[in-house]
């Protein structure tokens, strides 16, 4: 069970964080104002607590596997929200980083 809710917290963190500088990059890049800036800003904010609540208790550990999260839900969040597509680089690189997620997170530890 402590997986599977580390797993809903990482992809919880991953909406908080993406789509929160997604919200600010469309405030201030797409000129849709304050208000998109301001609920960007929430979420970046939500993100922070989020990772709080990961079961590990070593900060360093959960930032290092969260980036790899985040490299694997940026492209997701390009091709649902951007119609980005990626290519079968992207694809490799994204499957790499989780797999490093999957070690620093889960490996067996003494």
């Amino acid at each position: 069970m402590t997986v599977v809710r580390s797993l809903v917290l990482f992809l919880l963190a991953a909406f908080a964080e993406i789509g929160g500088a997604w919200l600010v990059w469309q405030g201030v890049r797409e000129h849709r104002g304050l208000l998109w800036i301001g609920a960007g800003v929430a979420a970046l904010g939500l993100y922070g607590f989020v990772a709080t609540w990961q079961p590990d208790a070593h900060f360093g550990r959960i930032l290092a596997a969260y980036g790899g999260v985040f490299v694997a839900g940026s492209l997701a969040w390009g091709v649902v929200v951007d119609k980005f597509r990626p290519d079968r680089w992207d694809y490799v690189g994204a499957g790499i980083c989780l797999v490093g997620v999957a070690v620093i997170m889960y490996a067996p530890r003494p």
